[in-house]
């Protein structure tokens, strides 16, 4: 009988370790292929990993509960057939991280730090109010070099999205002296400084008797860091605007059976808003951007978040690609899509990340508005809200008169360091403009 190895896959680009929070399926029991075997998550996503064999579970080694780095082996599958092949498996799924080992042990400049001492070591070493990811080996040439945080946040990456790779971390220490250098690094620490606000301390709280204690789970733990992060982070300021939806409403009404008997899905008045917002942030795109010390990065993409309530409470924001590129159809199916496989944990990592607006929706619960937080690193979300039947003053030829419309209002929250209420209103009011001039005879 032959084994197979198991391994805790790459879940994101940034995802270094998961959690493994359920076995389903325990050591002696027969796994067909593609059967799920273990629930992990990450700081991104909640993941099944499948078996990609037919065989027998005979070893597992982490418990629920374990935090495991990416590619260690977690579990083993014994397989028909003869050890060589498996042998020969084995090999070929770890042959391009053993290439990778062979081109760093033939680099003469880097043997300045050994690799096993880092996988030993790099779990000791803390950076952990950086502002961006960094390898473990980064980390441990860092800490053998003295490298202060101040000193690795100033360095300059050329990796990947701005990353920091070693030989960004030795060119730092060949330059370290050098007086421009510093002065650059000083620069730099300082603006992050000064964005970057002091954390207050939450007060003390006891239970009584008769309380009722709940841990929160690991997903309503990063909710809660990440709602706290961004109002730490960003000065929030929100503005409203009522808008008369009622051309959009009767559409809807008009098209949404023949719309589902054709397309076999719903449609909502969601993916009207989502093509409103992405038409609204081209007018804008100041809105469209996220702050980096006193840099604002304007976006290329519109790829707008969907914050989507779980059936457990806690909440996810799948997000919609290039939403500016697609047009009512494909944002309806996008939509739809996303929505399910949230609700139902079938998210991939990619579709959580990226995003660069959001939208949410507090009508779904029959609110009429509220003042969302921003999903850092972004810089506003829209909320929008329920629509009610209301009395409303209409311009006629024959002067005003009273009728009843839909009415609906829109909440912008946005953070005032590079949106100012002028901007915020302007984009409300292009959003408003373009929802109430909705073609009541649209073809979708």
């Amino acid at each position: 009988m032959a084994k197979f190895e198991i391994v805790m896959p790459k879940m994101g680009e940034s995802v270094i370790e998961a959690t493994i929070t359920r076995w389903m399926k325990g050591v002696g029991d027969t796994v067909e292929e593609d059967d799920p075997i273990v629930e992990i998550a990450t700081d991104k996503v909640d993941s099944e990993i499948p078996s990609p064999v037919e065989g027998k579970i005979v070893e597992a080694f982490f418990s629920e509960g374990d935090v495991v780095a990416v590619g260690k082996v977690i579990a083993i599958v014994e397989i028909e057939g003869e050890e060589e092949e498996a042998g020969d498996a084995s090999a070929e799924k770890t042959a391009e991280p053993a290439v990778e080992k062979k081109t760093e042990a033939e680099k003469p400049e880097e043997t300045a730090v050994d690799e096993k001492k880092s996988a030993e070591s790099s779990s000791a070493v803390s950076y952990a109010d950086a502002d961006r990811f960094y390898s473990p080996l980064v980390k441990q040439i860092a800490k053998t070099e003295n490298i202060s945080l101040q000193e690795l946040e100033s360095i300059e990456g050329s990796g990947k999205d701005g990353r920091v790779n070693k030989n960004d971390v030795l060119s730092f220490l060949e330059n370290r002296g050098a007086a421009p250098k510093a002065d650059k690094a000083a620069d730099k620490t300082a603006d992050k400084q000064a964005a970057k606000p002091a954390q207050a301390e939450a007060p003390k709280v006891s239970a009584g008797a008769g309380d009722q204690v709940i841990q929160m789970d690991r997903m309503r733990r990063l909710i809660a860091d990440h709602m706290v992060m961004s109002k730490q982070v960003s000065p929030h300021v929100t503005s409203f605007i009522d808008v008369d939806v009622t051309n959009i409403v009767n559409w809807r009404n008009k098209v949404k059976d023949s719309f589902q008997k054709r397309e076999g899905q719903k449609i909502t008045y969601t993916p009207i808003f989502f093509e409103a917002a992405a038409k609204a942030l081209k007018d804008y795109p100041q809105v469209n951007a996220s702050v980096d010390g006193y840099n604002m990065v304007l976006r290329k993409n519109i790829n707008i978040g969907m914050a989507t309530a779980l059936p457990n409470g806690n909440l996810i924001v799948p997000v919609i690609k290039n939403v500016d590129e697609k047009n009512l159809l494909g944002i309806t199916k996008n939509v739809n899509d996303l929505a399910n496989r949230a609700r139902n944990n079938k998210l991939d990592p990619d579709e959580i990340q990226g995003g660069t607006f959001t939208i949410t929706n507090f009508g779904s619960f029959d609110s009429l508005t509220g003042t969302p937080i921003i999903n850092q690193p972004q810089v506003a979300i829209l909320a929008v809200g329920a629509i009610r039947k209301q009395p409303a003053v209409l311009e006629t030829e024959m002067g005003d008169v009273i009728a009843i419309r839909h009415i609906m209002i829109l909440a912008l929250a946005y953070d005032h360091r590079i949106v100012d209420g002028a901007l915020g209103g302007l984009y409300l009011k292009r959003m408003k403009e373009l929802l109430e001039n909705f073609d009541p005879n649209r073809e979708v």
